[in-house]
């Protein structure tokens, strides 16, 4: 077609933008071929950008996806049904001269007037005029005539490296050379200047939100399925007779299947029809299962074709054979001598453990021989024999060296007689039914038993359970394997070599296993794991304080410098005992075996040895010689050997200590394979680690000094100097007198401490921030790079690191433009920009007449074609980003991001044929797949003041905005027939408009038509926590793959140009054979119809989508158990008429394999169906990019296997390594939740901080592990070393860490990737928050206990450990010192406090020489100026949690940006939710050491916006923070009634947020009514529960409170509830009587104290006692009085209730619940009655008072603590006990033979219950009462809305709508406990200010007993 352009216009480009199906239409209207056509739903166009001359018309006529969802209409779910079938009509524009607004209809050039009307008939044919009409155009078909001009002024570079008019023209595009020949690129990191290239887009992408239709798959009804392997099998015949297809699933029969594996010149080594027969051979010889078979044979020949991608198939056999097997590096080559096996294979021996101990240098060297002279077929076998025992393995995966073991004995099977002389085959699923079943029940035994058909759990803790590690490590030791006997008690290995595994079957694996590490509940595992840290702190604490608080114990006013240097020597003592104490404790954790005992023997000798060197000294110069020449060099070498006992101890691992173990011994090449193996670092980074800590201890030891040490030295002495207090000649009193301020000064010393202690964190919080960032500016990831750096080389950096341009004859600019365009494109779809934002960030096309191109060519241009330019955006030199996109949007954030990473370092990119293949892996349990309508556009319930869809639609409004625009034009498409309706009657056309715009941009849609709703839906879901949106975003690899190889390959749109389906069939197989995605869905056979229709929308929406799910069939006979396999489907496996998919894979397991915590046991299952050499874990809330999944041919090459060898592995000549393999790289991650509110804000630093400026500086210093997400991992390293996460129930809750200790103990190297992110969601609820950190804190107490801290506290060196302690436990050791130093320091001030009010105190006087005023004062000056400091340094603490986000804000996003951030955070009150959250760690970690119950905990990560029932909070954290809160304000309260400092306020607001932050982030906490029916429900809540079960009851809560010490009683049948809840075991007696008995006695005698002290001094009031013990008498007194009186009312009741309830309760079913609000009531009287008591025998003096209450309430902490230990026996996991106390009906509730006892038991209960309840009670109406004068703010509803969601305040946030009945009857409870309310509160306030007003008045003697 000729054109002919007028010179005089201005050139004019048009960009057709349109949505883009790959699924092409033929005239037959039969669908296409090709599965990559299958898209996602698309609420927005896509961009095509056609080159179009001027002045031609713009056809459209490409074929547009029709669309179907699953949708909810107004209430419920629904299919799409038949009938119901779009196909929306999408805009072309015109750009750029775009008309205004007014006249946007006549922007839109449509296409096409039929409608599909029935989903049942085929597609429509959609005319194609004519092949310049394609979606693709071809790039070298333009490269011909496609010159730039030299008149542009951007193009006047001479030097470019592309045609020059002056020679001959180019080849033609045939002559461009074979992809198959191409090498390297050899760019050596330079950017070739792309200065001008062409664009030509190939958009073959499915957006994120195309709706599939049903008939675009290949199994609808009357369809054949291209992918059916049944039209293309390649079958072999097994020995039994039956056709086995081996076929690779999916892919057409052609060249293409396992493309790079012996095809063309390239030869394989074993052809795949002989691997076929091999593995066949396998499975009748072995009895594998037929369906892992076919399984197994895909994932090896994935493997061989991936790794022959890029290298000869000869060597990638040989490669792989190496990493799995025989290669130094490869796990079975480590285990195979470090065990001896070697020797087992040496025919000369007969037995392994007998032999020496020799250098098996020689045999290493014949292993190397054996592997070199192996045939490929042998290589072949021994894979497929590894891969087939792996794949069924279940969980032993998890035991690596117990199934290299089963290999072993497999691999000599195959090599016996018995072997080659089989001919019959054996039965299939042999090897699953006497290899595997055997030891997966021994592993389900040891935690679960039978009951009911079911399991439970065991009542076993993991001191007494056999888990994975303790089998596992049975194999590292020759002499355990000698003892692994049969069932007739024959030794298995003095069998023949042969027929060992023919016995597997016959093994007593009972006897077989022991535990080989004792991870007992306790608090000793600190001692011994991390005692290197209480060295290095404790000790040099001792010499900071003995060096300057001389005074405590020298002579006053003699100088002894000999005393002084043994005191301060004494530290090494100090040392040595922390040693001592952590070897004794070791004797609790490790086996005491013979080599075990006698190795720590000796270390505790030689530890006591030297304590005695560093001590002796000490008693000689201190008791005999204080003075004098000799004592002094006696002191100083004492001080000598000190510090170089404590420097040793400091740097050496106790596994080390005095040589540790012998270098010859089995057990140390045991450990210094598989716990010690760690990878080396290089020099510069070692120095980076060592600099590090040197600045951290440097700046710590010398701040330390000056601020706390020597700081200290004067309170220190002001306190000693108090000892001497006269207050009496009674012998209490005197003790009382002299004892106080000793036990002052020992918590001042302990705060001290542990200030010490939080210093040293402080300073590595910051300097490994600098540290950090300073990495970051050298890496270039900063802000700070200029913008010329970042932006104008943003062309040159793609074609430069990105792509792979080798010997592609297409100038840099065209391969450029089509990267950026795409990326452009995928965030326009994404509605991310505008159409205005896209076309100023396009490459445009520049028409020049054609005049001018006759000139710049040696020949006449084509007649039908023009000449033109490329011009670039002018982004790329401007240097304001707000004109290209939204402000501070998700397009600027990615771009700029984009922009930056590319400025690092990046390797190198292979060709795209080249890359590797890898799996994406996610598991998924209850995940929101996709949102439906009702949750999108309705309230979640009447507490939810806005809806989702409103509140997205407020943070993200561009977004919004954009997608409108985009439904309204499909709308006007679709309605294109009917546009001319209203023209006669504009006025009635523009208010018809705006009422159509109105329903737009409320719910995004006018019609209810499943294909309009499905886009809001999904909108919603791709900015919500989904598995939609992280299956959409890792699809992105997918289409990356597609975008660079036809990008770098333009010879394949050449040789396709004709068959468009050839050609997208040929990059959709490319993206297949290198990408997978597995979704491991645990909980899919139990969804319910609406997930199970999210789920097939899934599928149908990306067919190459694999899910792998849990079957379970019934059991046939009874006894049996139930069949369970794992199974395998994706988009393209066929519906069955049940609705379900025929699986491709269905492999049966040994039984239910969810025996942990789920999630590993998840992906454990699941990973069998991973293909490739790497694999990418996610979880379900993530997301990517396009632009960052450009990348991943980078992020693969850090694994360092890009350059294999060229040499064989085995050859003698061949390089050995001594670099470790890379096991892990990790990446960044952008928190996408950091918008939604204050508390996503805080969640979202977290991780942020975490995973980015944390991981940046531990990867490079050998501190980085693995966190689940989203890391790449090795597959063959680390599915040989145990899996990619471990499965003992509780112990691994945090699962995936382990797999990062497991490969970092294995000789793994852990890499992060800095210029590479994907996206990550966060919890964003109070409550979800506080779940995912209870379950990260429970974790962390289990992980104290595992064998893995043991092996790096006590192997690490001091630098790696330092950085693995504060990077992992460390941060939670750091949360517990916090807290306890505020409960100390506390304490502390309290006996301040009480000296400060009852002694004569100085006047402060400057002067240090002056005399003190007035006579006999005590000066409390220095402690008070102490006090000062400590609460400074307890504030700071707290707020260095902002420093590492302030700081990577800074550098990454500017001053100001990270300015803003922060101030958001703190006038949002993020600094209380610090507090609460720190509070919730130190609780967490410290409960589970000592009862454990750790268990994972579904946060779920939905918008908070409903608010939660006060009653619901208060339950939730009263025990974790609450209670804690309560106590320290009443002694803080004390504290700033009698010291008087104003920084004390800090301190203030500190410790309420511990009692308030539940309810200040409670969303509405502030709306009056609805408070008011708060408290309604609070009332309803403290009384439900007594007369019928009710689960939200405060009796349930106190229950469910006491069973941590309880614990339930054993399962038994009977009562429904026993199968409801989990057995809780009762803790074991040590851990009771320490934290339940001993603590709350001290703290109890520490109050009593502190009272009896106030009382001991005489005073002017003659009502106070002289006296203490008359004191402690009256506190005691007072604090039994409630408690005798609640248990006098309680036997009243209870004979009431036994005798009359039973009639009662015929005609009146409340009685229990009035005989119980009786006792309640009388309960709380009591307790306000004793309240008043107390202080009216103080005299009304207030500050007495709150001390009384104070020591009341640790006496009676003390005394339902001990009632409970001693009294209650295990709780029922029912409330029938409760019930019968109350309505007096003991008969029939199911009690037994304990109905006799149950009364007594019960009578306790209630006697601890009622005290319980009053406190509860007052405790809740007064944080009620603090909390009600907030509400009457006005507009304080929307400003708190405000504050928590960051959302302007609007109408958006309104009143839940209501029926008219629904407000009469709130308006009457709110008018009736509104005023019950006010009555409370007065009283309260009576009850308070009545004493004050009242007492002071009254003047009388009051006389008392005691």
């Amino acid at each position: 077609m000729a054109h002919h352009h007028d010179t005089s216009n201005p050139p004019q480009s048009v960009i057709d933008i349109r949505d883009y199906d790959t699924e092409e239409y033929s005239s037959d209207s039969q669908p296409s071929q090709s599965s990559s056509s299958r898209g996602t739903p698309n609420p927005r166009p896509n961009v095509d950008l056609r080159i179009v001359p001027p002045g031609s018309r713009v056809q459209d006529n490409s074929p547009l996806s029709q669309e179907r969802s699953d949708v909810l209409t107004s209430s419920s779910s629904r299919v799409l049904k038949p009938s119901q079938k779009l196909r929306p009509r999408i805009p072309s524009i015109v750009m750029p001269n775009i008309p205004p607004a007014s006249h946007s209809r006549n922007r839109y050039d449509y296409y096409g007037d039929s409608i599909i009307s029935h989903i049942g008939n085929p597609r429509l044919s959609i005319r194609r005029d004519s092949l310049d009409e394609q979606d693709y155009y071809h790039i070298n078909s333009l490269i011909g005539y496609y010159e730039d001009s030299e008149t542009e002024e951007e193009d006047t570079d001479k030097s470019s490296a592309y045609h020059d008019p002056r020679q001959p023209p180019p080849r033609p595009p045939s002559f461009y050379p074979n992809n198959n020949h191409r090498k390297g690129k050899g760019r050596n990191g330079s950017e070739t200047d792309p200065d001008s290239f062409i664009y030509s887009m190939n958009l073959d992408y499915e957006s994120r939100y195309r709706v599939p239709s049903l008939d675009s798959f290949p199994n609808s009804p009357g369809k054949k399925n291209p992918y059916d392997s049944s039209t293309y099998t390649s079958s072999v015949f097994s020995q039994d007779g039956d056709n086995i297809n081996l076929a690779y699933p999916h892919e057409p029969k052609d060249d293409s299947v396992y493309a790079s594996w012996g095809l063309g010149d390239r030869q394989a080594p074993v052809s795949k029809e002989e691997i076929e027969v091999i593995f066949n051979e396998l499975v009748d010889k072995f009895g594998f299962q037929k369906q892992s078979m076919r399984n197994i044979f895909d994932l090896l020949m994935c493997m061989l074709d991936s790794r022959a991608s890029r290298m000869s198939p000869s060597q990638a056999l040989l490669t792989i054979h190496a990493d799995y097997i025989g290669g130094e590096q490869a796990n079975y080559y480590k285990w195979y001598f470090a065990t001896r096996m070697d020797l087992d294979d040496d025919e000369s021996n007969d037995s392994v453990s007998d032999l020496p101990s020799q250098d098996n240098g020689d045999l290493k060297e014949q292993w190397i021989r054996r592997m070199n002279a192996m045939s490929h077929q042998d290589r072949v076998r021994q894979l497929a024999l590894w891969l087939l025992l792996w794949g069924e393995a279940a969980q032993v995966r998890f035991t690596s060296e117990c199934l290299c073991f089963i290999f072993k004995l497999a691999d000599d099977y195959t090599r016996s007689p018995e072997y080659m002389e089989m001919d019959q085959p054996v039965p299939e699923g042999e090897y699953l039914r006497e290899v595997v079943t055997p030891l997966y029940r021994y592993i389900r035994d040891q935690g679960y038993k039978s009951f009911d058909g079911g399991l439970i759990k065991r009542e076993k803790d993991h001191a007494e359970t056999i888990g994975y590690d303790d089998i596992n490590e049975l194999f590292w030791y020759p002499e355990r394997i000698e003892r692994i006997a049969l069932k007739d008690k024959t030794s298995l290995m003095t069998l023949n070599k042969g027929q060992r595994y023919q016995k597997l079957g016959q093994v007593d694996w009972n006897h077989a296993f022991e535990k080989t590490y004792k991870e007992k509940r306790t608090w000793l595992h600190l001692a011994v794991n991390f005692n290197r840290v209480w060295i290095l702190h404790v000790a040099i604490f001792w010499y900071y304080t003995a060096f300057n608080a001389t005074f405590l114990y020298t002579k006053k006013g003699d100088t002894e410098p000999a005393v002084q240097l043994s005191v301060v020597a004494l530290g090494g003592t100090v040392a040595t005992l922390f040693m001592i104490i952590g070897c004794i404790c070791e004797f609790f954790f490790v086996p005491l075996k013979r080599d075990n005992v006698s190795m720590l023997v000796k270390r505790l000798m030689l530890l006591i040895l030297i304590l005695i060197f560093n001590t002796a000294p000490t008693y000689y110069i201190y008791m005999k010689a204080r003075t004098g020449q000799i004592s002094l060099i006696i002191g100083i070498v004492q001080f000598i050997i000190s510090l170089l006992t404590t420097l040793t101890f400091s740097i050496t691992p106790s596994s080390r200590l005095f040589g540790g173990l012998p270098k010859n011994s089995q057990k140390y090449r045991a450990f210094k394979t598989f716990t010690a193996n760690y990878p080396e670092l290089n020099n510069r980074d070692r120095a980076t680690s060592i600099g590090l800590w040197l600045c951290v201890f440097g700046c710590k030891f010398v701040e330390s000094y000056f601020f706390l040490s020597l700081s200290f030295k004067d309170p220190l002495k002001a306190m000693a100097d108090s000892r001497s207090i006269e207050c009496g000649n009674k012998l209490v009193s005197k003790i009382i007198c002299s004892y106080l301020p000793v036990i002052t000064m020992v918590f001042m010393i302990i705060v001290d401490l542990i200030l010490f202690f939080l210093d040293t964190y402080l300073w590595y919080v910051i300097w490994y921030t600098i540290f950090s960032v300073i990495r970051s500016f050298y890496l270039g990831i900063s802000i700070w790079t200029p913008w010329k750096n970042i932006y104008t080389m943003l062309p040159k950096r793609i074609y430069a690191k990105i792509l792979d341009a080798t010997n592609i004859e297409v100038r840099p600019k065209i391969l450029v433009s089509q990267i950026w365009n795409a990326i452009v494109i995928s965030m326009y779809r994404e509605h991310f920009l505008s159409i205005e934002n896209v076309q100023k960030l396009l490459y445009r096309k520049h028409f020049l007449p054609i005049e001018n191109v006759q000139k710049l060519l040696y020949q006449q241009s084509p007649p039908e074609y023009g000449k033109f330019t490329l011009k670039p955006p002018t982004f790329f030199v401007a240097h304001n980003s707000d004109h290209f996109f939204p402000s501070m949007g998700e397009a600027e954030r990615r771009i700029s991001f984009f922009s930056q990473s590319l400025s690092t370092p990046i390797p190198d990119p292979l060709p795209i044929q080249n890359m590797p293949t890898f799996t994406v892996l996610t598991p998924h349990y209850s995940e929101k797949v996709l949102l439906s309508l009702r949750e999108i556009i309705r309230e979640k319930d009447k507490s939810t003041r806005v809806t989702l869809l409103e509140y997205l639609k407020q943070l993200h409004p561009e977004e919004w905005d954009n997608f409108v625009k985009d439904t309204k034009i499909l709308i006007e498409r679709n309605n294109a027939p009917v546009e001319n309706q209203f023209e006669e009657n504009p006025l009635k056309e523009a208010k018809e408009k705006k009422m159509s715009d109105l329903a737009f941009y409320s719910v995004g849609f006018k019609s209810s038509a499943p294909e309009y709703t499905t886009r809001t839906r999904i909108w919603a879901s791709l900015r919500s926590q989904t598995l939609y949106r992280t299956v959409s975003g890792f699809m992105n690899y997918s289409k990356a793959i597609k975008l660079l190889y036809h990008v770098e390959n333009p010879e394949i749109a050449s040789v396709c140009a004709n068959d468009q389906e050839k050609f997208k069939e040929k990059i959709s197989s490319m993206a297949r054979s290198k990408f997978k995605f597995v979704v491991s869905m645990q909980r899919f056979n139990d969804f319910n119809d609406e997930e199970r229709e999210n789920v097939e929308f899934l599928l149908q929406t990306y067919p190459d989508l694999l899910i792998a799910y849990i079957d379970e069939l019934p059991a046939e006979n009874e006894g049996e158990e139930p069949k369970v396999f794992s199974v395998l489907i994706d988009g393209h496996c066929e519906l069955t008429a049940e609705g379900k998919r025929k699986p491709k894979y269905r492999i049966q397991l040994p039984g239910n394999p969810i025996l942990g915590d789920g999630k590993s046991d998840n992906q454990n299952h699941a990973i069998i169906f991973c293909r490739g050499e790497y694999l990418q874990l996610v979880d379900a809330n993530q997301d990517n990019y396009l632009e960052e999944c450009l990348k991943i041919r980078s992020i693969l090459r850090e694994f360092e296997q890009y350059d294999m060898p060229t040499t064989s592995p085995y050859s003698p000549d061949a390089e050995r390594s001594q670099k470790e393999p890379v096991a892990i790289v990790g990446a960044r991650e952008y928190i996408f939740s950091e918008n939604y509110g204050v508390l996503g804000d805080v969640a979202a630093a977290k991780e942020q901080t975490f995973g980015t400026l944390t991981q940046r500086i531990m990867a490079q210093i050998g501190g980085r592990l693995h966190y689940g997400h989203p890391d790449f991992l090795n597959a063959i390293f680390m599915t040989t070393r145990g899996g990619i996460s471990k499965a003992q129930k509780g112990l691994h809750l945090n699962e995936d860490i382990y797999a990062g200790i497991n490969a970092f103990n294995r000789g793994g190297r852990i890499k992060h990737a800095e210029y590479y992110q994907c996206g990550k969601g966060r919890d964003l609820g109070f409550g979800s928050i506080l779940h995912f950190i209870t379950k990260i804190g429970t974790g962390m107490g289990e992980q104290m206990l595992s064998r893995e801290y043991y092996y790096l506290g006590t192997q690490l060196p001091l630098d790696r450990f330092l950085t693995f302690y504060y990077a992992h436990p460390g941060f939670h050791v750091n949360n517990i010192f916090i807290m306890l130093s505020v409960q100390l320091f506390v304490l502390g001030m309290m006996f301040i406090g009480v000296m400060a009010s009852t002694l004569t105190l100085c006047i402060y006087n400057p002067d240090p020489n002056a005399e003190l005023s007035p006579p006999g004062c005590t000066d409390l000056n220095p402690v008070f100026d102490w006090i000062k400091r400590s609460i400074v340094s307890i504030v700071v603490v707290f707020m260095i949690a902002f420093l590492p986000l302030f700081l990577q804000e800074f550098a990454e996003r500017g001053l100001l940006r990270s300015t803003i951030r922060l101030g958001k955070h703190m006038i949002s009150l993020s600094p209380f939710f610090e507090v609460f959250i720190t509070q919730i760690y130190s609780h967490s970690i410290t409960t589970n050491l000592s009862f454990g119950g750790a268990r994972y905990i579904g946060s779920g990560r939905g918008v908070a916006t409903a608010r939660i029932p006060f009653s619901t909070l208060y339950a939730r954290f009263t025990c974790p923070s609450i209670y804690f809160g309560v106590r320290i304000v009443l002694i803080l309260l004390f504290v700033t009634m009698t010291i008087q400092l104003p920084h004390l306020g800090y301190f203030w607001l500190s410790v309420v947020a511990l009692s308030m932050s539940p309810f200040l982030f409670n969303p509405h906490q502030f709306s009056f009514k609805d408070f008011i029916i708060d408290y309604r429900e609070f009332l309803r809540w403290m009384s439900r529960g007594n007369s019928k079960t009710h689960a939200s009851s405060w009796i349930s809560f106190c229950r469910m409170s006491r069973t941590m010490i309880t614990g339930y009683k054993r399962r038994r049948s009977g009562h429904p509830s026993e199968k409801s809840i989990n057995d809780i075991s009762r803790p074991s007696f040590v851990v009771i009587f320490t934290s339940e008995i001993l603590f709350p006695f001290i703290s109890a005698a520490l109050c009593v104290l502190a009272f009896a002290f106030v009382k001991t001094y005489p005073s002017t009031n003659a009502d106070k006692s002289k006296d203490g013990i008359s004191a402690i008498l009256r506190v005691c007194g007072i604090s039994f009085m409630p408690v005798l009186l609640n248990a006098v009312m309680l036997a009243a009741l209870f004979f009431i209730s036994f005798f009359i309830g039973p009639i009662i309760n015929q005609c009146f079913t409340k009685f229990g619940s009035m005989i119980a609000a009786i006792a309640h009531a009388w309960s709380v009287l009591n307790l306000i009655v004793v309240f008043e008591l107390l202080w009216f025998i103080n005299a009304w003096n207030f500050s007495d008072a709150v001390l009384g209450v104070i020591a009341l309430v640790a006496i009676q902490r003390f005394i339902f603590k001990l009632l409970i230990v001693l009294f209650l026996t295990r709780e029922f996991k029912h409330d029938e006990t409760n019930r019968a106390w109350w309505t007096g009906k003991w008969y029939g509730r199911g009690l037994g033979c304990s109905s006799f006892t149950q009364p007594f038991r019960e009578y306790i209960c209630k006697i601890v219950e009622m005290s319980l309840f009053a406190t509860d009670f007052i405790l809740g109406h007064i944080i009620l009462f603090i909390l009600a004068p907030i509400c009457l703010i006005p507009w304080i509803d929307r400003c708190h809305s405000t504050m928590l969601f960051w959302l302007k305040t609007s109408n958006r946030i309104r009143d839940p709508i209501f029926s008219q009945k629904q407000k009469r009857r709130r308006k009457r409870m709110i008018w009736t406990y509104g005023i019950l309310f006010l009555i409370m509160y007065l009283m309260f306030i009576g009850l308070i200010a009545g004493p004050i007003v009242v007492g002071s008045k009254l003047k009388f003697q009051l006389k008392l007993p005691i």
